[in-house]
């Protein structure tokens, strides 16, 4: 995978430069390895980003990086191991152990032993680093590259304005759809220019449709003068304008003395090799007297850019045109769409199979000739749909077919997956690897991982924040206060502009879910190939492999397994024996992650507690499992655990709290009370969801004070649920709280104590399911500066709404369903100006007032839901 040894390097120095430097040096007397061994992996990772650039031609550089890769591997794991014995160190403090037992580490035998042990591997791993680094001097690495840049041979095409209409199918609706926004005159806008984004995945025939639209006869008639220009990778103003005008003479001697104007002007520019030669200030002028009397129509095909300086310094240039000018934008990156867009965005969805099928047998088969090979016809069939509607796709494999009539060559592609199958410059998988390559470097680590995933796979956005997490994927925030979980967050995002994550929808529970296009799941397979690989029967496995997802089970895959040792990541997708499990837990001592999800067993082995580098445990949807084993809680390193609809679990173990670096939390447990002497893992948690619980009568026993980082708390499906014992104004750093179907929990007993003097965080507050509420807790008044969505449903007892909550002056969202005995709204509901969005259903007498008497409350929120007047 590119830049994996970069990625590491990285982590590395990130261990080097926490607190486990300060420990060891002053434990073991390695501070003189310990400041070589940094000064040597910074050294290193200067040259890297170059030398990721030039081992695709250079053999044995590329054998140097797979060397490297595996002794920055150990350095991390060793140091990892270190930081680990930390977190032992801080769980005897805890403890309230001795001094003398804590100074050992446990290492109650012969402390100078491990002592003599841990200083030896710190050598020994500053030697291998060392011998390694010494020969980068070979290479003629350039020093200091912030990030790969496209070369050459990695740049699209530049683009052109023809396109044969004969050659596209399939797109007539999108055509119209885009010429009614440029006829559109937008009597709204103060502008003269309007920008209209097409976005679309890499492949769908953005350019195409561009290409169309630009050609028709109507918006040659509509446009007085028309530009086309690629913008690609290089954003450069200057190159920018002079591409405009060029086009812009290009057009005009197609037009050549049809108006005075045009022959004036073209007089003005002279020619293409003048403009070369011309100053920024002189080509400034000269666009400007080219634009300001014409309506036109500019195509910016294939834009990157997303610096919003450099757009509003060439758009201030094109703003001087007539009325009606409309400037076409295709992207991939809907953050560049945002940048740059006035008009509705246009978002390109791929074709029909019927469409598919229709341009795959045009560009397979010579005119007719399908209809002598029906049976490859239906061959064909089946390869489309690997196409999942992307036109470049489908040209991809119809070149590969072109001609050909023997059956078995047809078969090898339908069987086959894209990633496999050769591909020429321009094809398919180059024009997606763009989109790779155009990610800076945190995000590519964190796209090539997704890899791991089935096709059709739905992400959850918090577990893969976890996930990411689990690995040191995510770079440590410059800001001490932004949580690792708020990086995770802001980098889902940044794959969601850029088309890379689609059929994106907001899930109460983890943010948002989405999906892989399968093409784009092709591309991550292709880029972490030989370190992420899904295991069956007759796969084979790199030696170097690091990361796993285990389709099958049986001998076949256990031998395959023998023949790795440095596995980090595995996800059992089916069912496998408890030998399977034991045997990777022994061999594979690094694990970071491993995913035991829908896994039948009945005990987890007590070997588990010697994954000391675990980070990430998913033992959900077992509803057999009855108890975990008290080794579990010797795994200090661990941040997310989820057990949730693990129906049958009796309890959790009484050791939890040694858990002290557990983040996210997912439960389901037959116990009546939860997380008794659980001190410990409550100081870290980030995420809490307490799920399904049938029997538990209480939450938090003897928890004051805690749960300070808390962030997300989500209590549902509880029905026997009285108290949460819990004070709210601790949880000062609580964003989202979610209490649902929890019949005999009322809230009173959350305390807030002295109401006016909290200071609360709460963003979003869902309360659903509570037959025995009757009032909004008072206590929500901490978030009166903070609150911005607020839903109530299914509160059959809740009788009104509180004076107080005209003063939530963040509150944009109120959502009240299945509230029957309410049947007004405070006063001063007028105050609530923030409020955007109001929905009151299935509310009768609510939902008539706020018609009638109550009309002039609600007046100035934008988006009203009533139930229909009966």
């Amino acid at each position: 995978m590119a830049e994996i040894g970069y990625g590491i390097a990285v982590k590395v120095l990130e261990l080097l430069g926490s607190v486990i430097y300060e420990e060891l040096s002053s434990a073991w007397g390695v501070r003189s390895d310990l400041t070589k061994l940094e000064r040597t992996v910074k050294a290193i990772k200067a040259v890297l980003l170059d030398a990721e650039e030039k081992q695709a031609s250079d053999h044995r550089l590329s054998i140097w990086l797979g060397e490297l890769k595996d002794v920055l591997q150990d350095a991390e794991n060793v140091l990892d191991e270190f930081q680990y014995r930390i977190l032992q160190k801080e769980v005897m403090k805890r403890q309230g152990s001795t001094s003398k037992k804590v100074s050992n580490l446990f290492s109650s035998s012969n402390p100078l032993a491990v002592r003599f042990e841990m200083a030896h591997k710190i050598k020994d791993i500053r030697k291998s680093v060392d011998e390694i680094a010494a020969e980068k001097d070979k290479f003629n690495l350039a020093q200091g590259l912030v990030d790969r840049k496209l070369n050459m041979q990695e740049r699209r095409d530049i683009t052109h304005s023809f396109v044969d209409p004969r050659n596209v199918i399939g797109r007539d609706d999108a055509k119209k759809n885009i010429i009614h926004l440029l006829m559109d005159q937008n009597e709204n806008s103060s502008r003269n220019v309007d920008i209209v984004p097409i976005t679309g995945i890499g492949g769908l025939g953005k350019t195409t449709i561009a290409k169309l639209v630009y050609s028709d006869e109507q918006v040659v008639g509509h446009f007085q003068l028309r530009m086309w220009v690629c913008a690609s990778d290089d954003f450069n103003v200057t190159r920018l304008i002079k591409e405009i005008l060029k086009s812009a003479i290009h057009k005009i001697d197609e037009n050549f003395g049809v108006d005075g104007l045009q022959i004036s002007f073209r007089e003005l520019l002279r020619d293409k090799k003048f403009i070369d030669n011309l100053g920024v200030d002189e080509l400034q002028f000269r666009l400007r007297e080219l634009l300001k009397d014409n309506k036109f129509l500019l195509v910016l095909d294939d834009v990157w850019n997303e610096d919003h300086n450099k757009w509003m310094e060439l758009e201030d240039l094109l703003l001087g045109g007539c009325n009606g000018s409309k400037i076409i934008v295709t992207t991939r990156n809907n953050l560049v769409a945002t940048i740059m867009g006035t008009a509705r965005t246009y978002h390109l969805d791929g074709l029909s199979q019927e469409d598919c099928l229709s341009l795959f047998v045009k560009l397979a088969f010579k005119e007719g000739e399908e209809k002598q090979y029906p049976n490859l016809l239906e061959i064909g069939n089946d390869i489309v749909k690997k196409c999942i509607g992307v036109p470049l796709a489908v040209r991809t494999l119809a070149s590969l077919l072109y001609s050909k009539v023997d059956e078995r060559e047809w078969k090898f592609v339908s069987k086959n997956e894209i990633w496999n199958l050769k591909q020429n410059e321009g094809d398919i998988l180059p024009a997606l690897r763009l989109s790779y390559i155009q990610l800076p470097f945190h995000l590519k680590q964190c796209f090539a991982y997704c890899s791991l995933f089935p096709k059709d796979y739905e992400f959850n956005s918090s577990l893969l924040v976890q996930f990411w997490m689990a690995h040191g994927l995510l770079q440590s925030p410059d800001n001490e206060n932004q949580d690792l979980e708020d990086i995770g967050d802001l980098y889902i995002k940044e794959l969601m502009s850029r088309s890379l994550f689609q059929d994106v929808y907001e899930d109460v529970v983890f943010n948002y879910s989405f999906k892989m296009h399968d093409l784009v799941h092709d591309l991550a397979i292709s880029i972490a190939k030989g370190e992420c690989s899904v295991v069956t029967k007759t796969s084979t496995l790199a030696a170097e492999v690091c990361h796993l997802s285990i389709l099958e089970s049986g001998q076949e895959v256990t031998t395959q397994l023998e023949r790795l040792n440095k596995v980090q990541t595995i996800i059992f997708e089916t069912e496998q024996p408890m030998s399977t499990l034991k045997a990777c837990i022994s061999r594979f001592k690094f694990l970071r992650v491993l995913d035991l999800s829908k896994s039948p067993f009945e005990v987890l082995p007590n070997s588990i507690g010697s994954l000391k580098h675990l980070r990430y445990l998913d033992l959900s949807e077992n509803s057999i499992i009855k108890q975990l084993p008290d080794s579990i809680c010797k795994l200090h390193s661990l941040q997310t655990l989820l057990l949730d609809n693990c129906s049958n679990l009796e309890r959790l173990p009484k050791g939890i709290r040694d858990i002290i670096s557990l983040r996210f939390l997912v439960v389901t447990t037959k116990h009546t009370c939860l997380l008794e002497k659980a001190v410990g893992c409550l100081d870290s948690l980030r995420f809490l969801c307490i799920n399904a619980c049938e029997n538990l009568k209480c939450l938090f026993e003897g928890m004051e004070g805690r749960l300070t980082n808390l962030r997300t708390l989500l209590v549902m499906d509880c029905p026997r649920l009285t108290s949460l014992s819990l004070s709210i104004k601790h949880l000062t750093a609580l964003e989202f709280l979610e209490i649902g179907d929890c019949k005999e929990l009322s809230l009173i007993e959350m305390k807030g104590e002295d109401n006016q003097d909290l200071k609360l965080s709460l963003q979003k507050f869902v309360i659903k399911g509570l037959p025995k509420l009757e009032v909004l807790p008072q206590w929500l008044q901490g978030s009166t500066n903070t609150l911005q969505q607020l839903l109530i449903k299914d509160c059959e007892n809740l009788k009104a709404l509180p004076e107080w909550l005209p003063r939530l002056k963040s509150l944009h969202t109120l959502r009240i369903v299945e509230c029957p005995k309410l049947s007004s709204l405070p006063e001063g509901m007028e105050a609530l100006t923030p409020l955007r969005q109001l929905e009151i259903t299935d509310c009768p007498d609510l939902s008539r007032k706020c018609r009638e008497e109550d009309s002039h409350k609600i007046a100035h929120v934008p988006k009203i839901e009533l139930d229909e007047d009966s």
